[in-house]
């Protein structure tokens, strides 16, 4: 009995098997996407067209100034160690925030939990993540629409500053308020 040849129709095979399965269907010289009723997004450039587009302009001015925040005011809530307790020497900052939020209802927030290193993956996140809903509570408790607030926790992922130091610990034990 001669194996030779079933090796060798067999290794065949599994060659074309596998140029078949690496080779694509997509032509690249074709262009995929042809815009036939492109129109303008300049504001009031489609008002004498009977198509509206439906997308609304966007005054950039006033959206700039609301993606900062108020002016002169922290947006970085400290925590001491293994906790989430807002201190009370944030109550000011914290107040400026929603009276911020309060002149506006469009306007957004999220709350960004953070943690130092020490401690594990998940036992930060939670920790991050109940500190950025502490901060959620005391701006609701100041009058904030909860649609207008989201809080998410990142955790030790991304430490404001580098360092096994004390120093370097506390500033990255923090919520930062961060305005969409």
């Amino acid at each position: 009995m001669n194996r030779f040849p079933f090796k060798r129709v067999s290794l065949a095979l599994s060659i074309v098997a596998l140029m078949a399965g690496c080779s694509s269907g997509v032509k690249l010289d074709d262009v995929p996407v042809e815009d036939r009723g492109a129109t303008s997004t300049a504001p009031g450039a489609n008002s004498g067209s009977t198509g509206q587009s439906g997308v609304a302009p966007v005054d950039l001015s006033q959206s700039g100034r609301d993606a900062a925040g108020p002016v002169g005011v922290a947006r970085v809530i400290y925590f001491d160690f293994d906790s989430f307790i807002v201190k009370p020497e944030f109550q000011s900052v914290l107040e400026a925030h929603a009276r911020f939020m309060k002149a506006s209802s469009a306007r957004k927030v999220v709350l960004e939990g953070h943690t130092d290193e020490r401690g594990g993956r998940e036992y930060n996140l939670a920790l991050g993540q109940k500190r950025a809903e502490a901060v959620r509570r005391s701006l609701g408790l100041l009058g904030v629409q909860d649609a207008q607030v989201e809080a998410v926790s990142f955790g030790k992922e991304k430490p404001a500053v580098q360092g096994h130091t004390e120093d370097a610990h506390s500033q990255n034990r923090r919520v930062e308020l961060s305005y969409r």
